[in-house]
């Protein structure tokens, strides 16, 4: 049996799948023959992806995490599931910490065989922001009720429809001086479709993936300043960046209304970084890609005229 074959006709449940990193973990499981249920409170927003699948590959099913039996029905029959959910407002806790385990508890009573939940690097009970405590509340309910789960902590994750380099991207075709908050802070960064081969090669060998964790990052390290360098570049536009200190930066996230919360200013200043102590990439057989593969292509649409902008002058 090939490793693709092993999913072939398996029915995978997806918590979350409706999102931008879901619908790339739903291509990836697609084309290794699962049979997928996309779980998630906005379902209808998955359904691009159905012209993807074969007939009956694909189901879309509405569903609150938060709530027992709606959890259950979506695991009914299920051969293995994913859990995706993330948040960064809302009640985190029981958004990413009680109802991870509501989902591993349900899915072993179920007796689904295998189970992958992507967290986060810097998962931490001890940590001052509320989304890494909720992670790690996650990932140890999670192993607590389904031991030979994989645990998936990955970096910042990009791709073209991302909002993490967009909102920059944005930002720098806007004004020619920026602010950048953590400067120094240190990143990771992985492509989408990295994550999503990550969460298939899981699900394809959980004997030997299974109750294992893993933390996920780019080839590269970049810090924000050089991150930020990186798009503008991109984008063939000279900018002006200004290294706000730690102090101004907290005041400024402490503030109402602000576009960056606490939790956010919290996690900014850790960075996203694998700790080396842990299997990464290399372990699941996968060659991350970097940043640079396709940040040219993808600022394109933030130059001053588009595809057609001329390669010889800044902006």
């Amino acid at each position: 049996m090939t490793q693709t074959g092993i999913l072939k006709d398996r029915v995978v449940t997806v918590f979350g799948g409706s999102g931008f990193i879901g619908t790339h973990v739903t291509q990836a499981l697609l084309a290794c023959g699962a049979r997928l249920r996309i779980a998630s409170r906005r379902p209808e927003r998955a359904l691009r992806m159905k012209p993807l699948a074969n007939l009956g590959q694909i189901q879309f099913l509405r569903c609150d995490i938060r709530d027992e039996a709606s959890v259950a029905g979506a695991l009914y029959g299920a051969d293995a599931v994913v859990n995706l959910v993330g948040a960064f407002d809302g009640d985190l806790k029981a958004l990413m910490g009680d109802a991870a385990g509501r989902i591993a508890r349900l899915a072993a009573a179920g007796g689904t065989r295998a189970m992958v939940h992507v967290s986060a690097i810097g998962a931490d009970t001890g940590s001052e922001s509320g989304y890494a405590r909720a992670k790690a509340l996650g990932e140890r309910l999670v192993l607590e009720a389904f031991p030979a789960a994989t645990i998936l902590r990955p970096s910042v994750v990009f791709g073209e429809e991302d909002t993490f380099i967009n909102m920059f991207a944005g930002l720098i075709r806007m004004s020619p001086v920026l602010p950048v908050f953590g400067p120094q802070s240190r990143l990771q960064p992985l492509h989408v479709d990295d994550l999503a081969e990550a969460v298939a090669a899981a699900l394809l060998d959980p004997a030997r993936h299974g109750g294992k964790t893993f933390e996920l990052g780019g080839p590269e390290t970049l810090t924000m300043l050089e991150l930020n360098q990186r798009i503008a570049a991109g984008q063939q536009r000279s900018r002006t960046f200004l290294p706000v200190p730690d102090s101004l930066s907290g005041l400024f996230a402490a503030l109402p209304g602000t576009p960056m919360g606490r939790d956010q200013w919290i996690m900014l200043q850790e960075g996203s970084v694998p700790s080396g102590a842990l299997p990464g990439f290399a372990a699941l057989g996968i060659e991350p890609k970097p940043l640079d593969l396709f940040l040219d292509r993808w600022m394109e649409r933030y130059r001053k005229h588009g595809r057609f902008t001329g390669r010889a002058k800044m902006t």
